[in-house]
């Protein structure tokens, strides 16, 4: 593979909506260009990931069905090719460390899109977290509640999807807590799962090294009284922060900052995040940048999931 050039080539596997949109993202930025397509939906575009492999690019796009992404970034690896995915990097976390024990060898960058670690609410609040303007953190409070799922029908099959709720939303939560906090051991997981054969809901508890106590919930048919219900609270020994969604929105967040009974907003729409994950990639595919070693947090992610879905601690 040559050197990166200033625009990167980068191939898109799968334009389905989420694919679409980081496509129109890179492509807006200018980082990068848009060089090839794989999607049997679309006309025009290659058909498979083996005949995406036969363009000269730099970097490659994943945006398909969760049992696919482990297999499809480790051929684009193979390959010399930098890798963005889509979450979950794979199903459980002996195969996300298979992924990224192949980023390394092939000194590639690999990017997972925790999509909500990029919104200034998230940003604003870890801000807080790290810099110890909340004091020390004893207590997490996480919510991601949909009223209704995911509409593909690969979607409620658990060999393709990997799991339910948890997988699909609560792998965010998971992430945020322990991103905010520094990636800290998980001493003790429990967890109880409610809906066959997928979970439809799921409540967990974490305990962190160190004492924090996160709590966490999601779901996918959840009676809300709204599309969307999402909340990341940061209760510390001097204050708490806390992230929310607006009137059931998807897309709009703010951050508040709390002090005692004053809470104070500290960011509000509008921002425009959806694709900001996958742009940081593209710039730094474009600046030459190879193996980054937080991709390693991933398969810490997935080894937390793998213990919500185990049962045990």
């Amino acid at each position: 593979m040559t050197a990166v050039a200033t625009r990167p080539r980068l191939g898109f596997l799968g334009v389905g909506w989420i694919g679409r949109n980081r496509l129109e993202a890179i492509a807006a930025s200018g980082v990068a260009e848009v060089a090839a397509l794989a999607d049997p939906a679309v006309d025009g575009a290659a058909s498979s990931l083996e005949e995406l492999l036969e363009e000269d690019l730099d970097g490659i796009v994943i945006a398909t069905p969760s049992a696919l992404h482990a297999a499809e970034a480790i051929a684009a690896l193979d390959r010399g090719i930098a890798v963005f995915c889509q979450k979950p990097l794979a199903l459980d976390a002996p195969t996300a460390q298979r992924v990224v024990d192949t980023a390394e060898a092939a000194d590639r960058l690999l990017a997972v899109d925790f999509s909500y670690r990029f919104t200034d609410a998230a940003r604003r609040v870890r801000e807080l977290v790290s810099s110890g303007e909340l004091g020390d953190v004893f207590a997490v409070d996480l919510l991601f509640h949909n009223a209704y799922g995911p509409d593909k029908q690969w979607t409620r099959d658990p060999a393709l999807a990997g799991g339910g709720c948890v997988i699909d939303l609560g792998i965010h939560l998971v992430d945020l807590a322990l991103w905010m906090l520094g990636f800290p051991d998980v001493d003790r997981v429990t967890s109880t799962l409610h809906g066959e054969p997928l979970e439809d809901h799921a409540a967990v508890q974490l305990e962190l090294a160190g004492g924090t106590a996160v709590r966490l919930a999601c779901s996918w048919r959840l009676h809300a009284g709204r599309d969307c219900v999402f909340e990341a609270s940061f209760y510390g020994t001097r204050g708490g922060a806390s992230i929310l969604n607006v009137d059931g929105s998807f897309f709009d967040f703010v951050a508040d900052r709390h002090d005692g009974t004053r809470t104070r907003r500290i960011a509000a729409p509008p921002d425009d995040w959806g694709g900001r994950a996958a742009v940081d990639w593209a710039r730094r595919v474009a600046a030459g940048e190879r193996f980054d070693a937080a991709a390693r947090e991933t398969v810490r992610v997935h080894e937390v999931v793998d213990r919500i879905y185990a049962g045990t601690p």
